[in-house]
């Protein structure tokens, strides 16, 4: 018999879970809905307290009986309630079978919640300190602030909210911390998907992302999709209850990705022989051999320079770093060998709340490039990665003079649905078709099995170029995913990269 835990997210407390509890009760499972507490000096220490009372306070089989075996309880942490669940299991390991991620994130040790907190009003409202009194809940019209509202009726809304008491600041600002005691425990996920997030959407960024996240493809974690929005307690109970028990019973799908070593970590797949490289700050330069000026620079310089805009969000402590990474490496070497400055810049997206503070670092590496002598502070093109699309949103609203081309590789080029943290400044789409000028040349690259929600996007962004005339150039990967750099070479994705390459080039030697 199951034996479900079940905590919810800012705001609410148990009584939210009341139709799921119902459903799983009568399938013969026992199910504990937790509520938080709501005084305003509660921190996320005192939450996780709370969750591991409520493990302690259960009639569970002795784990010293090998007769009786223990792990019957599913541990469900909804939104922010994963932080106390995960800070509860490393104190109980013994005592929880499964945690369940209910369209929640991987917070790791050191992590606050705060850094996943899709409402921006949040972040205004507790600064960087946290020092301020509690978060107000939403009214009934603010609650898709913190994820989709599909499936919830204006009366679900309005329950929401009677429901709701204030936010004790303190629970999204205080880190978590973990020990590892419970890195052994079995976990599923279960994403709503009408936030945008989906199983192929976290196979892709698993096949191709940093190493941290190929755990997700250990065969202890499984997943599921449930076609709703974020609180699917209220939008599906039935479904919910039905997936629980799947997840209580093992099921779930697993990720398929290659066992070798992270793709991350493969050779670049162009011949980049390497170059004298210089850190300054945040920007890395790969220098052309003196004699190379064949993209409008001299023999000895001043050459024309790339900025090569990693993609994100990535972990702040990731190993390699971007910069040091066969990829970007790559990139940076092949550009200095056809004569131009490759550099490379590392920002700080290391959560979809980090936008503006990595377009800030993205400036200063514009500001340190051009200062340099050995660049051509008239000649700089600019190439972007992946999530990091949306920092091209400013280049286009208001391309500077010095800008000659922007390079746009698999980008996502609006903001993907759940990513109102970010807020409006960052949507290319947007700035596309409220551009007062002419936006600068783009050089785009689709890959043709590009995951559905981020090509989506790139479809809005030609359409709105169509509309406005403005001057993309694309090249077309049809078999390649996201991060198609990464997999196996072909022909196809080598030239796509060289092409790029060129097209690049070719608009930094034009002249002033």
């Amino acid at each position: 018999m199951s034996v479900f835990v079940l905590v919810s997210g800012p705001f609410t407390d148990g009584r939210i879970w009341s139709e799921v509890v119902g459903r799983l009760r009568e399938s013969g499972a026992q199910a504990h809905p937790v509520s938080l507490s709501r005084r305003p000096g509660a921190d996320l220490e005192t939450h996780v307290e709370d969750v591991v009372r409520r493990l302690d306070s259960l009639d569970l089989p002795d784990p010293l009986d090998p007769r009786d075996p223990a792990g019957e309880v599913v541990l469900v942490g909804h939104d922010y309630a994963i932080h106390p669940v995960l800070g509860a299991a490393d104190r109980r390991p013994e005592r929880v079978a499964r945690v369940v991620h209910l369209d929640a994130g991987i917070p790791q040790d050191g992590d606050a919640a705060l850094a996943l907190v899709p409402d921006p009003s949040v972040h205004e409202l507790l600064g960087a300190n946290g020092d301020s009194g509690p978060v107000p809940p939403p009214e009934p019209a603010q609650w898709q602030r913190w994820g989709s509202t599909e499936g919830l009726s204006a009366g679900h809304l309005e329950l929401l909210s009677g429901l709701a008491a204030p936010q004790p600041s303190r629970t999204l600002t205080q880190p978590l911390r973990l020990t590892g005691a419970a890195a052994d425990v079995p976990t599923t996920g279960i994403l709503c998907t009408a936030g945008g997030t989906t199983v192929e959407l976290v196979e892709a960024l698993v096949r191709t992302g940093p190493p941290h996240l190929r755990k997700l493809a250990d065969p202890r974690v499984g997943f599921f999709e449930l076609p709703t929005g974020h609180w699917p307690m209220l939008s599906r109970p039935d479904e919910l209850a039905g997936v629980l028990l799947r997840a209580a019973a093992g099921e779930g799908r697993r990720l398929t990705v290659p066992e070798e070593e992270s793709s991350y970590a493969r050779p670049f797949l162009l011949d980049a022989p390497e170059r004298p490289r210089v850190r300054s700050g945040r920007v890395d330069l790969h220098l052309p051999e003196t004699g190379a000026g064949r993209a409008g620079g001299g023999a000895r310089g001043p050459w024309p320079a790339v900025l090569f805009v990693h993609g994100g969000p990535v972990p702040a402590d990731l190993v390699p770093a971007p910069r040091d990474s066969p990829f970007y490496l790559g990139y940076g070497r092949y550009t200095a060998s056809l004569g131009v400055v490759g550099a490379v810049v590392e920002h700080r997206l290391h959560g979809i709340t980090d936008y503006a503070r990595a377009a800030d670092d993205v400036a200063e590496a514009v500001d340190l490039l051009r200062a340099d002598p050995r660049v051509d502070e008239r000649r700089i093109a600019l190439w972007i990665f992946s999530g990091a699309g949306l920092l091209a949103a400013d280049f286009i609203a208001a391309p500077p003079p010095w800008l000659r081309c922007l390079a746009l590789t698999y980008p996502i080029l609006a903001p993907l649905p759940g990513w109102g943290a970010v807020g409006p400044r960052f949507d290319p789409v947007g700035a596309l078709r409220a551009a007062a000028g002419e936006p600068p040349p783009v050089v785009l690259t689709r890959a043709g099995l590009e995951t559905p929600q981020i090509a989506a996007t790139v479809r809005e962004f030609v359409t709105a170029a169509k509309e406005t005339k403005a001057p993309v150039e694309i090249i077309d990967v049809p078999h390649g995913r996201h991060g198609f750099e990464t997999d196996e070479p072909t022909d196809a994705s080598r030239e796509a990269v060289a092409g790029a390459v060129r097209r690049v080039l070719a608009h930094l030697a034009r002249p002033s």
